[in-house]
């Protein structure tokens, strides 16, 4: 399975080290978190996006993760690439959380 479990610090290294980074933020007791599960996990497997890291991060037991959500709720969506946020939303259904991964896996990164 490619989907990592980690929690702060384990994001801020993983999002350095990886090219491209895919993270899901989680909340106990969160219907919407639970229903995109499998998509989000099949989304992890699939050959179009084999390199883009996925990670989830329950954002009760992380601080950062929680702040970064603001007033945001779970479940929040973060693709970063070369450590930096490309886009980050709150997303309900998994044609957005397709959506948003396109977008990551289509975005050329800066070659300095």
């Amino acid at each position: 399975m490619r989907v990592v479990d980690t929690n702060d610090e384990g994001l801020r290294h993983l999002t350095h080290e990886h090219l491209k980074v895919f993270a899901k933020f989680t909340s106990l007791n969160c219907d919407i978190c639970e229903q995109l599960a499998p998509p989000f996990t099949k989304f992890a497997d699939q050959q179009p996006f084999e390199h883009i890291l996925f990670l989830r991060l329950n954002s009760d037991e992380n601080p950062v993760a929680q702040k970064m959500m603001q007033e945001k709720v779970a479940p929040f969506f973060v693709s970063y690439c070369q450590g930096r946020i490309l886009e980050c939303d709150t997303l309900t259904t998994e044609h957005q959380v397709q959506e948003m991964l396109q977008r990551l896996r289509d975005f050329l990164p800066t070659t300095t």
